[in-house]
């Protein structure tokens, strides 16, 4: 027997039709804008563009320099993920907890630019509007995060980490 079956679905109240209304939809569709919408998306999108276009550059016969491509990439990734994460969540700690992981992966960029420099990257000008762009983030970061409300929240038994 099948732990997860179709027939089960009753069981348990769900309606496919209920996921799939048009009112379902232009609800999911609306949401999506507004996280698409944010400050702090829309910059965490030019980062991750910008890093698309510094990727290009890296030289890929210096293994040292090529490994920072990934590197990159995933940071610009993740932070692009944990705000849309922290959005979704809504619930202070859950809010909190991307906010960290966004704060650690935006400093890991700056930290990558560095790197890159001292290993003789040509093309450096680039390296600085990422980081401009990175100081950009974090001013639209720090406001987006002072706006969450820590009044909604729920105890999950690992203590006050952000109270």
């Amino acid at each position: 027997m099948a732990i997860f079956d179709d027939d089960d679905d009753e069981d348990f109240g769900f309606d496919d039709e209920d996921y799939n209304s048009e009112e379902s939809k232009r609800d999911f569709q609306r949401e999506n804008d507004r996280v698409d919408n944010l400050p702090v998306m829309k910059k965490a999108r030019e980062i991750f563009d910008i890093v698309d276009s510094l990727v290009e550059l890296i030289d890929d016969e210096d293994a040292f320099i090529a490994h920072y491509r990934s590197m990159l990439f995933e940071d610009s990734s993740i932070i692009c993920a944990k705000i849309a994460g922290a959005e979704g969540g809504d619930l202070y700690s859950l809010r909190m907890e991307n906010a960290v992981l966004i704060r650690i992966h935006a400093r890991n960029l700056l930290a990558q630019t560095s790197g890159l420099k001292m290993l003789g990257f040509k093309d450096v000008r680039y390296l600085q509007v990422l980081r401009d762009a990175i100081e950009e983030f974090r001013i639209l970061f720090i406001e987006w995060v002072n706006g969450f409300d820590k009044s909604n929240d729920v105890a999950d038994n690992w203590g006050n980490l952000f109270r």
